[in-house]
């Protein structure tokens, strides 16, 4: 019994030790470098796919290709930062002035004129009023920083 777990053990380190050599044969293969000829051969995705009929490519992959070529590249925007967006004083001041709501000299300073000009914004609007520039208010407000007097209309 002993001497059949003895070859039995042996026939297990055996065949396993053949296989770690056969693994490190195919990793020496791997890393070899290939020569100009090699690389020639390799043909992309791309052409295999045109050398390909199409009666016997797989439906969705003709409809894929079909959609792919009707698509124009389109140019995304980048994201704008993470939370909401806080306009500066001077920022608030030019938009209400704009909107026809701040007479007063764009100083960046929010003192007693620059609030009432929000409080009225915000009241005209339909908007909370609590004379803060808050995400609301600021996301109806801020479309007239861009705006020049000149183009607004009835005021």
């Amino acid at each position: 019994m002993k001497k059949l777990c003895i070859v039995f053990l042996g026939l297990i380190l055996l065949v396993s030790f053949n296989g770690c050599g056969r693994k490190q044969e195919a990793l020496d293969q791997m890393q070899q470098p290939m020569s100009p000829e090699d690389l020639s051969r390799i043909k992309t995705e791309s052409q295999v796919a045109q050398e390909m009929k199409p009666e016997t490519l797989p439906q969705a992959m003709l409809q894929g290709q079909a959609a792919s070529m009707q698509k124009p590249e389109v140019k995304l925007d980048p994201l704008p930062p993470s939370g909401p967006y806080k306009p500066s004083s001077i920022e608030i001041q030019e938009a209400l002035k704009n909107a026809g709501y701040y007479m007063g000299k764009v100083d960046g300073k929010i003192g007693p004129i620059s609030k009432k000009a929000i409080e009225d914004f915000q009241k005209a609007n339909g908007l909370i009023v609590d004379g803060k520039v808050g995400p609301k208010t600021w996301g109806v407000l801020g479309k007239y920083l861009k705006e020049r007097p000149s183009q607004q209309s009835g005021r």
